[in-house]
């Protein structure tokens, strides 16, 4: 949960002090393990193990990305953005394409129990390389959702309250990988939005209508790559497309077998 004002970089620090967490940056850290996933229809094994990869260890991968915003979200983006993100140093969506054109920084941090070491969240900051504006700076977590019969993958964005989504995984035939927030009631799937409205009192709003929807997979020439879309009222409004690199200085290690695992 956030305070009005600016969040910004600084808000992994502000969680640590308050919960009485160390803040660690290992070099190779990842969003999450796949083996959480695992669940009666996602099977993490059939998930290409280049992407996998990725998710394990994040912080080796170098992101370039592309945006697209449609007519239908162009405005409401722009009042977003130019009111709201920017005074809070956060979810400051790419509305034009050269604003990352100069690249985005990707940065993991881990928030750990003191003594025990035991993992309590991921934080994966992305900034706009040009500006140090920050784009999303988020807490990554597995958990169960009522509604859903496989874990999904918590974010957390701390804003005024905070806005979570909540992601169901997919597997894909070609072993590529899926992540869907497109859920149709409360207890499932979906973007929740959260405010305290009084001492541990909360109020809870779900939107049936606001969905993110990531594809996940390795490209003809074995380049990661996601296309991540946002959907209002069954419109896509915004559009994103990565392109996940290992960086120059771990080029050399080890890479993942690219062949898929006999399932």
């Amino acid at each position: 949960m956030g305070k009005s004002g600016k969040i910004g970089t600084g808000v992994y620090q502000k969680i640590a002090k308050e919960q009485g967490l160390e803040l660690s940056t290992p070099p190779d850290a990842g969003l999450e393990d796949f083996e959480t996933l695992r669940g009666p229809s996602f099977n993490p094994d059939a998930v290409d193990p280049r992407i996998r990869h990725f998710y394990e260890h994040t912080a080796l991968y170098h992101l370039e990305v592309w945006s697209e915003v449609y007519v239908a979200g162009k405005f409401v983006l722009w009042l977003l953005v130019e009111f709201v993100s920017r005074r809070m140093d956060q979810l400051n969506f790419p509305i034009s394409s050269l604003q990352v054109a100069k690249g985005m920084t990707s940065e993991i941090v881990q928030l750990r129990e003191r003594g025990t070491g035991r993992l309590v969240n991921t934080g994966w900051l992305r900034r706009f390389r040009a500006t140090g504006q920050v784009i999303y700076a988020g807490l990554y977590s597995v958990t169960c959702v009522p509604g859903e019969e496989n874990p999904s993958v918590k974010v957390t964005f701390p804003c005024d309250g905070s806005a979570n989504v909540y992601l169901r995984p997919i597997n894909y035939p070609d072993g590529s990988f899926g992540l869907d927030s497109t859920g149709t009631t409360f207890g499932k799937s979906g973007f929740y939005r959260i405010v305290e409205i009084g001492p541990d009192v909360w109020k809870v709003r779900y939107f049936s209508t606001l969905h993110e929807i990531f594809h996940v997979y390795v490209d003809p020439d074995g380049i990661l790559r996601t296309d991540h879309e946002v959907r209002f009222t069954g419109l896509t409004v915004l559009r994103l497309h990565y392109k996940m690199t290992l960086t120059p200085k771990v080029l050399g290690i080890a890479q993942p077998d690219t062949q898929l695992q006999t399932v």
